[in-house]
């Protein structure tokens, strides 16, 4: 589509120094080839080890949720949740079964110590393992 419409004159201009009206002004010129959308090239899968830094995250998220139970329970523990209660028994089933190597590592006479400890230590193991298996995958 072109406008023909002549530019606007300058401010103080009118007729040429010779009494003659002003030349007609520049006109807008009409493209020479219509304007075509780019297309996007074949989409090529990516080699940047994208799929390495999404295992790092799974490997990462599942420490923390270990990690994140263990922590609950010892917490629902030293707060003397009501171990009858569906949740609680639920929290303490998952705890059990994610330390059952470590369990009476530590044996002493407090009770919530030798709990805070039994279960803290695959706590830390998770998260200090998980955390570097993601980080060593994230640089590979």
């Amino acid at each position: 589509m072109t406008d023909t419409r002549p530019l606007p004159e300058q401010p103080g201009h009118g007729y040429g120094p010779y009494g003659h009206a002003p030349a007609p002004g520049p006109q807008y010129a009409e493209p020479a080839v219509p304007p075509v959308a780019p297309v996007a090239p074949p989409r090529q899968r990516r080699r940047d080890g994208s799929g390495t830094r999404r295992t790092a995250l799974v490997v990462h998220t599942i420490a923390d949720v270990a990690a994140a139970f263990l922590g609950l329970w010892i917490l629902l523990y030293l707060l003397k949740a009501n171990h009858a209660n569906v949740f609680v028994g639920f929290v303490e089933d998952v705890a059990d079964s994610l330390s059952w190597w470590s369990q009476d590592i530590f044996t002493m006479d407090a009770e919530s110590l030798r709990v805070l400890l039994n279960y803290g230590l695959p706590a830390v193991i998770y998260l200090a393992v998980g955390h570097g298996i993601a980080l060593r995958l994230r640089r590979f």
